[in-house]
């Protein structure tokens, strides 16, 4: 359940979730891309047009953080989505297995030292996609969960992989 980091090709990092759910790829794809099902387990909104190339905006519905933007690289109905995120590229991928589907999620970060950060919160929102999916109620916002997973990243990833903490989470 828990994230890897590896190096990327470019010298960048990546981090690297895999979940297996136990729902078809329709009904997965729909809550990876369709802002209805986005809204209870995306860190952010995504605004703009479901297509390859497309300009995206991205809020954050509390209002944490400031909006930023990004891309639409590519999306490959009902299998890939990946988007500029910031400085990041998350790409996430579905494919059908034999008890429901594999997805797979990668974050090319564009800093190493947010890997402990960062995968923590992707940990906690595919834990709350699992939920949301499960049909589970929605989760109280709080940040527990996150505070409960981020020390095993920061012990997995090391030092180099965990200077940019909660506090930071501006950036």
């Amino acid at each position: 359940m828990h994230g890897t980091l590896e190096e990327a090709d470019n010298g960048r990092w990546r981090l690297r979730f895999e979940r297996e759910l136990n729902h078809p790829p329709e009904k997965v794809w729909r809550a990876i891309t369709e802002p209805e099902h986005l809204a209870h387990w995306f860190p952010t909104t995504i605004d703009g047009e479901r297509a390859s190339g497309a300009r995206l905006g991205f809020t954050f519905p509390r209002g944490q953080l400031p909006p930023f933007d990004g891309q639409m690289l590519t999306y490959e109905p009902p299998s890939v989505m990946e988007l500029l995120w910031g400085v990041d590229v998350v790409r996430i991928e579905i494919r059908e297995t034999g008890q429901g589907t594999l997805l797979t999620l990668l974050d090319t970060l564009g800093e190493r030292g947010k890997a402990a950060r960062d995968g923590a919160g992707w940990h906690v929102c595919l834990d709350t996609l699992a939920a949301y999916l499960n049909g589970e109620p929605d989760g109280d916002g709080s940040m527990a969960e996150w505070d409960a997973v981020h020390p095993d990243y920061v012990a997995s990833f090391g030092p180099e992989a965990s200077t940019v903490g909660r506090s930071d989470l501006a950036q």
